[in-house]
């Protein structure tokens, strides 16, 4: 048995998984507990959220320079400290490393498969 398609739903729907496809998917978040944090949220949401970390680790520092106005003009120079948080969420679940630049989430990735108990909020 074949299902009529229509041209208006076909194109759109289409033209839908077009722009589903071609638009890159870098919306990240971890959850914590009840609630979640994802890029662009600060240390102290993370840490309400989330709980004291496994591990804090300050990996370095990132220099950006905004553009002077001139040719030959500097910008102001400006330096933000680069933090990484790991979440041991135990043997059932992974490892989730956050990473901080200048006090706001930038990242969120996983380093393999947690071991023992959880130490996450919300995940036994």
């Amino acid at each position: 048995m074949r299902i009529p398609t229509y041209g208006i739903f076909s194109g759109t729907l289409s033209l839908s998984m077009l722009l589903l496809l071609s638009s890159p998917l870098t919306l990240h978040a971890f959850r914590c507990g009840d609630g979640l944090v994802s890029v662009g949220d600060s240390k102290g949401r993370v840490m309400i959220e989330c709980g004291k970390p496994t591990l804090k680790e300050k990996v370095g520092d990132k220099e950006t320079r905004k553009k002077g106005t001139g040719t030959k003009t500097k910008g102001a120079k400006t330096t933000k400290t680069v933090e990484q948080w790991t979440y041991n969420c135990g043997k059932d679940d992974f490892i989730y490393v956050l990473t901080f630049e200048g006090g706001k989430l930038v990242k969120e990735a996983t380093d393999g498969r947690g071991r023992g108990a959880s130490e996450c909020k919300g995940r036994n």
